[in-house]
């Protein structure tokens, strides 16, 4: 998907972000009396806050990057 070389770039801090919500996500479902409501929620704070400024910078990177990562646009 996004390649590990330029970890410093929007895609590779927003593709790190997602996998960490979505390894929480499963975590979650499967231990239903745990909450990590804090962690989950800055992690979706910190990758909505990079989507936001990435989309406002390069539209196009922003679009594609979105499509990669299967992200709805307004569920960032």
């Amino acid at each position: 998907m996004v390649k590990e070389e330029n970890r410093s770039s929007f895609e590779f801090q927003v593709f790190s972000f997602t996998n960490k919500i979505r390894r929480l996500a499963s975590h979650l479902e499967l231990h239903k009396k745990i909450f990590h409501g804090k962690r989950s929620a800055r992690l979706l704070r910190k990758r909505r806050y990079l989507l936001a400024y990435l989309a406002k910078k390069n539209r196009v990177r922003y679009k594609k990057l979105i499509d990669q990562l299967n992200i709805r646009e307004g569920n960032c």
